[in-house]
């Protein structure tokens, strides 16, 4: 059973940092793609970072530069460190592996709040 667990979030000012991790659990995590989204109240889920299994990375022009997804393979981890926060990257944060053609494999985690003061 595919099992994604979302840690990390919390309350940042404008500036700040914070790092995500995602703990994946149930499929051959080595070999996907996984990806980092997130989603505010009444918006649909947005696409914020891919990593591919051997680390081609893709990103949102919103957080280029600012945000950097990683893996951990030996872990069945993934992570996302967010530089230079700003009060527009509040959201809940998921992280799940894209199919090909759209959408996911995996359900829906709880997610993590992230939420960025000015």
């Amino acid at each position: 059973q595919v099992q994604l667990v979302e840690t990390g979030g919390g309350l940042a000012q404008a500036g700040g940092s914070l790092r995500l991790s995602c703990a994946a659990s149930g499929f051959t995590f080595s070999t996907f793609a996984v990806s980092w989204y997130r989603q505010t109240p009444g918006e649909l889920r947005e696409l914020v970072a891919t990593i591919g299994p051997r680390g081609t990375t893709n990103y949102a022009d919103s957080v280029k530069g600012r945000f950097t997804i990683s893996r951990d393979n030996a872990k069945n981890t993934m992570y996302l460190q967010m530089n230079s926060l700003k009060p527009e990257d509040t959201a809940v944060y998921y992280c799940n592996f894209p199919r090909p053609g759209g959408g996911t494999y995996g359900p829906w985690g709880q997610g993590t709040q992230v939420t960025v003061s000015s």
